[in-house]
Order: structure tokens, then sequence, then C-alpha cells
């Protein structure tokens, strides 16, 4: 019988802002060890009859700002001494995200993966996945031999991605074929609301990308975005290539590269945007619903703080009715609200606990629901004040799925406006909007880009830079 080969599967996964003053620390992240991930439904594609997984650790936090060091260093300390007690290897497979900043350090991904080259060995396959909005270096190339990213945004195609990554490792070891990497940087960084697939020129760009899978010596071809909140040197969009194939691949690598920096100027918002004070003049006019708006400065899934006050303090002077905002992060209120109980009311100011830069709103309100959560660390209260329904919530979160108002007896679909703290809509709410506007509010991940203060991002960068120029240079992987 022909040995199984042995595969070990690993991962972090977060998005930081370094506008963000919020640490993400251990406690933030949901961790995986051992056969927790394996048992998982993330992972559930893994298992192979001629496979032997040998799971190691996984994390994963909702974005903020940078990742606390002792805790980054705590979870690859774990991860390499399973990795360690793991081998002999046949292969890698890293389930990632890209846009992480560790306090302190530079390209905390190229950190985290040199480890794990290190420890395995110069003979040892390692296929990663990631993100689309994830930051890439050549340190990070040099050291895996297979890529996929994400081909949507808002991410639909998640599992897809990470089957794709996990499916070239297989093809891998089952054929005895040495794929490589070769990229193409490209001097532009945008936000994702400006760049979602759903809208072109991203639409048509990334709808090529299986074509150029199908061409010789190609395994995978793939366009990052690249993460804008982020002020670091490594950022960057960039086309990637996993193939056999050095001439197809850099052919290929070039052609993305070319085609996204000649669309640079086209990508646009999809939604209706604009300052708070039009988009609520918008919404008070529009004579549908529920109308949906989203706070864009303040958006938890791309790394904003979540606690800022600003929309809930002008809906209150507007005395708006039939509102609800999902959420607020603000613990103090929630402590608050959980000992006054259900019923009781209550006068709170709510918001820029976390960051004192944001707003804050003072009212009185009525504790409607309250929601203990996992051992009260996830807990969340519904206070309502005049015609205003808010979401509390104890810990940094977004509010982007139907079950998310679910668990809190709300109905998303049943209000004249929402207001969520988000960029694009998520895949359950943006087939409701009616209409979908998006708030260009202050915050730590606002889309004012050329606005963002940048003082180590590589130089030539669009659109802090708009007359500069570029001609592809793709460059393979030290693996190659």
């Amino acid at each position: 019988m022909t040995p199984k080969k042995r595969i070990a599967v690993g991962g972090i996964h977060t998005e930081c802002s370094t506008y963000n003053p919020v640490l993400i620390r251990a406690e933030d992240f949901t961790v995986m060890r051992g056969a927790e991930l394996t048992a998982s439904a993330y992972f559930a594609f893994l298992p192979q009859d001629d496979i032997e997984i040998l799971p190691l650790l996984h994390a994963r936090a909702v974005p903020g700002g940078p990742v606390d060091r002792p805790a980054y260093e705590g979870f690859k300390s774990d991860l390499l001494s399973r990795l360690e007690a793991a081998l002999p290897l046949d292969g890698v497979y890293l389930a990632m995200h890209g846009a992480m900043h560790v306090d302190g350090m530079w390209d905390a991904e190229g950190d985290w993966i040199k480890a794990v080259r290190d420890l395995v060995g110069p003979e040892v396959p390692i296929s990663v996945s990631y993100d689309l909005h994830g930051n890439v270096s050549q340190r990070i190339i040099d050291q895996i031999d297979m890529f996929a990213a994400y081909r949507t945004a808002p991410h639909i195609d998640v599992t897809e991605t990470m089957q794709r990554a996990w499916e070239m490792l297989l093809r891998c070891l089952r054929s005895g074929a040495r794929p490589f990497v070769t990229w193409a940087k490209i001097p532009v960084l945008m936000p994702g609301e400006r760049s979602s697939t759903e809208d072109e020129p991203a639409k048509s760009l990334y709808a090529a990308l299986p074509a150029h899978d199908r061409r010789p010596g190609i395994w995978s071809a793939d366009q990052m975005v690249g993460y804008v909140w982020a002020d670091e040197p490594r950022g960057t969009a960039a086309a990637i290539v996993t193939a056999t194939d050095a001439a197809e691949a850099e052919a290929v690598a070039s052609e993305l590269a070319q085609a996204y920096w000649d669309a640079r100027g086209a990508f646009a918002f999809g939604p209706v945007t604009g300052p708070l004070s039009e988009m609520l003049d918008i919404a008070a006019k529009a004579g549908t619903a529920p109308v949906i708006l989203a706070e864009s400065g303040d958006n938890p899934t791309g790394g904003g703080v979540g606690d800022n006050g600003l929309v809930l303090k002008a809906l209150i002077e507007r005395d708006w009715q039939d509102a609800l905002i999902a959420g607020i992060t603000d613990p103090k209120a929630v402590a608050a609200c959980f000992a006054a109980g259900v019923g009781a009311e209550l006068e709170l100011t709510v918001g820029a606990k976390l960051d004192p830069a944001g707003s804050s709103a003072t009212a009185r309100f009525t504790v409607v629901t309250l929601v203990e959560g996992t051992g009260g660390a996830f807990a969340q209260a519904v206070v309502k004040t005049g015609g205003i329904t808010l979401v509390l919530a104890a810990r940094r979160r977004p509010f982007h799925n139907f079950e998310d108002f679910e668990l809190l007896g709300l109905d998303p679909r049943k209000v004249s406006l929402l207001v969520v703290k988000s960029g694009y809509l998520s895949p359950d709410l943006a087939p409701i909007a009616s209409p979908n506007l998006m708030a260009l509010t202050d915050g730590v991940v606002n889309q004012d880009i050329p606005r963002l203060e940048s003082h180590h991002r590589a130089p030539g960068l669009y659109p802090w830079d708009t007359k500069a120029t570029f001609t592809p240079a793709p460059t393979r992987s030290a693996r190659a």
C-alpha cells in the first residue's frame, strides 16, 4: 500500500488598519488547535483518502488595529511547536488573510510563512490561500510554491479559494510536478469599496482569471487589490501566478498587471455615496424600504474601530423614526444595560470609548433585549430611544448577516432605515437594500485615500502619485 502523503494545515487570518489605535489581542482571536481544525466547517473540504492531515493551529480575528506583538508571537510559537512535532511532512497548507500588521513588525505574514519554511526545509511544498485584500512581499513569494486568492468582493468564494490552494498542493504531490510563483507588483492601492467585483472594471478583470488558468503551464492566476489602510512598505496591488511554465507565467503576470494599471482611474464606488448629511437627506425622501446606509469610515470588517456614535447622534438630532442601527461597540453601555435589566430606562452616552477621536451621543434609552453571548464576552443589548433602535455590543463585531439580527429578535427587512458599519454590503443585505447608500464618514478606514497619512508606503503609488508611469516587471520566486 502506498503511504499516505502527510500535509500540515494551519494559518492566521486578520486585517489590520495601522490608523486604528485599538490593538487586537490574543483574546480577540478564535483559535482552532489540532482536531478542532479538522472538525470545523471552515476546513470541511480537507479529507482525502490518500492524505494524512496534520492539523496545527488556525487563529482568526475580526479586523481591527495592529495585532499585539506578544499575542502574535504566542500563536506563532504554538504553531511551530505543533509543526515540529508533525515532521516529517510532504506538504504544508496555510490559510491566511494577508493584511495582518503586528505591532512593531513589518510584513507579519512574511515572518510567519518564513518561520514555517525554515522549519520544514526547502523540499516541502507550501501552498497558501489569501484574501484579495492582502498585501504580499518578495519574502512571502520566496517561501511558497502555490498561491490562490479570493476572486470576489464581497467574498463569496472563500471555500472555493481555499480548495483551489489545497487542490494545487494535492496535484503537486500526486503528480510530482513542481510549480512556482511569479508576481508583478502594481503601484496602485485602493479601498475594497472602489474595487467590488460586482462593479466594473473589477468585474471584468476578475471574470477573466479562469481563462488565464487554462493557459498552458498555468495553475492559478490571481489578482490582488491589496490593503490600503496599512501604512507599510509592502502595500500594493499585485498579479500573482502559480505555474510550471516560466515564460507563460511572466506573460500572464504582465498582462494582468497592465490591465489593472490601465483601469486604475475607472474604479469607482458602486452605491450612491456622499457625506452623511446628504445620505440622510436622500434616505428621508426615499419612499422605499429598507434604505440601508453603510457607515464606511468605521467598518469593523475593514479594520475600523466600530464605536463611533456619529450616525446615532445625527439621527437623534433629526428625531428619526423607524431606524435600526447595528451596531456600536460599547462595553460600558452594555454592562449598564445588563445591570438595569430588560424594560429599564437609563441615560447612556454611547460611543467613542475605544477611540476617543470618534463621536458619542447621549440620550435616554429603554432596554429591549439582552443577549449574554459566550461567557458574557460577546454580550449584546438592544435599546431604544424615540424611533431609533440601537444594537450595542460588548466586543467589536459586524452585523452583516441575517443570523446576526435573528439572534436579537430583529428583522432588518422590516425597518425604514437600517444603518450598518460597512463598506460594500454583505451578500445578505445587498439584495434587500432599497436603496443602498454609503456615507463617506471619518474614521480609521475612511474612503478619502489620498488624505491618508503615508509615511512608509513605497513611492509612486496611485492615487497618492497621479503622474507615475508603470511597466510590469514580473519576478519569480527564489524557489523557481
